[in-house]
This record gives structure tokens, C-alpha cells and sequence, in this order.
């Protein structure tokens, strides 16, 4: 009787000690190439949005807790601001707006990523009425939401030369 209790306490050391040589699970990493068509297709419709002056639709691309630095303007970090300033933005019956990613880079958790890229813009100028086209650059910091869904936390623009059309330096 000792013999078989003495196994069985062996059998059932090696049971719980062959647990602990495997090493522990980790999540799946995130899938960038993935994650860069959907924030690609996201920008698409965010472009979209825009012309279509659908204050609602721009809205929905930004988080809840979401800043927004626009030249010249104050960080609209509140709700309310960021409604504000999308809605005077879009009050613009010329606006014509394009931009495009040139860069996404995503984070090996495949819960944030940015996009950095180029714009172009053509409105009228606020005071003279006149028409007017803005270039810049812009960088966007998303979050993945619990619903699986990319919002943006931190959407800055820049304006100036984008960044693809900087001239190079003189070589010397």
C-alpha cells in the first residue's frame, strides 16, 4: 500500500512539475499589415466625412477623451470644443479637403498606432472671404475601442510644406 501511495504522489509531482517547463502563453502579437489597411480605409472614410461636412460622422472618429490641435486654434480636448470646432470648420460652404497617410505605425500590444501624414486644403480665408489652399502635415494617435472599432485620441495638424514635397538639403 505504501508502494502505490508513493507512486501516486510521484505521478502526480511530475504532473504538476511538467507545467511549469512550458513557457507561459502570450497573446497573439498584432497583425500591423492588418491594422494599417483598416486605419487606411478609416482615414478614407474620415476624408469622406469631411467633405460631406457631416459634423456627426467626424465626430464619430474621434474618442471621447480626444484632443484636436488645429492652427492658430486652441486644443479642443472637450467634447464640446471639439464639436465646436469641427462645426465652424465645416461651415465653410468651399471646403474641399484631402489628405492621406504617409506613414502608420502600429504597436506591438495592436492597441495603439499612428498615422503621420499630408494635406491640402481649399477654403475661404475666415477674414477675407478669399479663396485660399493650406498645405501641411498632420500626425494621429488611434486607440483600439473595446468594440474593435479605431478612434483617434490626438489629431495634430501642421501646416507648411508636406512633408513629401520638402526640399532636400544642398548637398555640400
Amino acid at each position: 500500500m505504501r508502494n502505490v501511495t508513493g507512486i501516486a504522489i510521484a505521478a502526480s509531482a511530475l504532473v504538476l512539475l511538467s507545467g511549469c517547463d512550458q513557457a507561459p502563453q502570450k497573446a497573439p502579437a498584432s497583425d500591423a499589415a492588418a491594422v494599417e489597411k483598416a486605419l487606411r480605409a478609416v482615414e478614407t472614410q474620415w476624408n469622406k466625412d469631411y467633405n460631406n461636412r457631416d459634423v456627426d460622422a467626424v465626430m464619430g472618429h474621434y474618442a471621447d477623451d480626444a484632443a484636436i490641435a488645429n492652427p492658430g486654434a486652441a486644443l479642443a480636448a472637450a467634447s464640446e470644443s471639439r464639436r465646436g470646432a469641427i462645426t465652424q470648420f465645416l461651415s465653410d460652404p468651399s471646403l474641399k479637403i484631402d489628405f492621406a497617410s504617409d506613414r502608420v505605425q502600429v504597436a506591438k500590444s495592436g492597441d495603439l498606432a499612428y498615422t503621420r501624414g499630408h494635406y491640402s486644403m481649399q477654403g475661404a480665408d475666415p477674414v477675407t472671404k478669399r479663396p485660399r489652399t493650406d498645405t501641411g502635415n498632420y500626425l494621429t494617435v488611434w486607440q483600439k475601442q473595446t468594440d474593435e472599432s479605431w478612434k483617434a485620441v490626438e489629431d495634430f495638424v501642421v501646416p507648411g510644406a508636406p512633408a513629401g514635397a520638402a526640399a532636400e538639403p544642398a548637398a555640400g
